[in-house]
């Protein structure tokens, strides 16, 4: 039987107590921000109760369906530090069409972490259904879904795209994420931004693309200041644009995506706190010979 931690619920506005003491952490914390303003931070936020596959049936559906990845065209991370013809083509093409590949994921939380993760996947993720990264490595032995959502705007225009993984083992979600691109005021190149949506708020990550010698690409949240490539906390204050925000220095992030000796597209994912790796995730993506596009959703309008 699957663990569950008490849940006290305060009301529709502040929703249940964990979720409402980390916010307050971040209120107190953090910095008071106009994402109007700092509009590279902007982006959707979650209800009060549950994220979870439903999230983006929240939005009005558009007509057309076409292939879908999670950068339109990888060339709009181009910039003075980082040049996309650098990147192996395989990778390039992963980003572009992610609709159309199969993914397997293997995770490894690391030593004294791993009761670190079952909390935290007691008291908020399985509850939320968003970042819920697997305890054991049994939970993804057979593989898990890849729902591609592209997003619009009112006037057709790509906003972004939601990915949607959830386990095929347990069905339970992995994360809903939201991937795009913004420009960090003190970084002087174009940045890959995903947004998960959290309760009035989000976990926004900024990662910097960098080229390295082999063709690979690493993309990396390392900064150590608010306005640079890292993790950011963001909750929405009751009304308009206002937001409290936490530059979570300590917490960083790789993502490591290679061509392996086998000639299969692959991807080491490492997170660290305070220095300390606590999980490794690794994928391995494989294109669909038959050029299915098993994973694609429609086009759906942001509100």
């Amino acid at each position: 039987m699957t663990a569950r931690f008490p849940d006290i619920w305060l009301g529709e506005s502040r929703g249940h107590l964990a979720d409402w003491v980390t916010q307050r952490w971040v209120q107190f914390t953090g910095r008071s921000v106009d994402v109007g303003e700092e509009d590279w931070l902007d982006g959707p936020t979650g209800n009060t109760n549950k994220i979870g596959e439903f999230y983006f049936k929240d939005f009005l559906a558009t007509n057309g369906q076409k292939n879908s990845g999670l950068i339109k065209n990888f060339d709009i991370l181009r910039s003075a530090v980082f040049s996309p013809e650098s990147v192996a083509p395989e990778i390039i093409d992963f980003y572009e069409n992610t609709s159309l590949y199969d993914l397997d994921v293997w995770s490894q939380w690391c030593g004294i972490f791993k009761p670190f993760g079952w909390l935290l996947s007691v008291i908020f993720s399985r509850r939320l259904q968003q970042m819920n990264m697997p305890i054991s490595s049994l939970d993804t032995s057979k593989g898990m879904t890849s729902d591609v959502l592209p997003l619009v705007d009112r006037n057709g225009d790509r906003i972004g795209t939601g990915w949607l993984r959830k386990l095929i083992s347990t069905g339970e979600i992995i994360y809903v994420g939201i991937y795009s691109h913004c420009t960090a005021p003190k970084f002087p190149g174009v940045c890959m931004k995903i947004i998960f949506p959290l309760p009035n708020g989000s976990a926004t990550v900024v990662m910097k693309p960098e080229a390295q010698q082999d063709g690979s690409l690493l993309l990396a949240s390392v900064g150590s200041r608010f306005g640079e490539p890292g993790f950011y906390l963001i909750v929405r204050k009751k009304k308009g644009k206002e937001s409290w925000i936490k530059y979570v220095s300590n917490l960083k992030e790789t993502i490591h995506v290679y061509v392996d000796n086998a000639n299969e597209l692959r991807a080491d994912h490492v997170l660290k706190l305070f220095s300390a790796t606590f999980l490794r995730l690794h994928y391995r993506m494989r294109r669909r010979p038959d050029g299915t596009n098993r994973g694609a959703m429609p086009p759906k309008t942001l509100q």
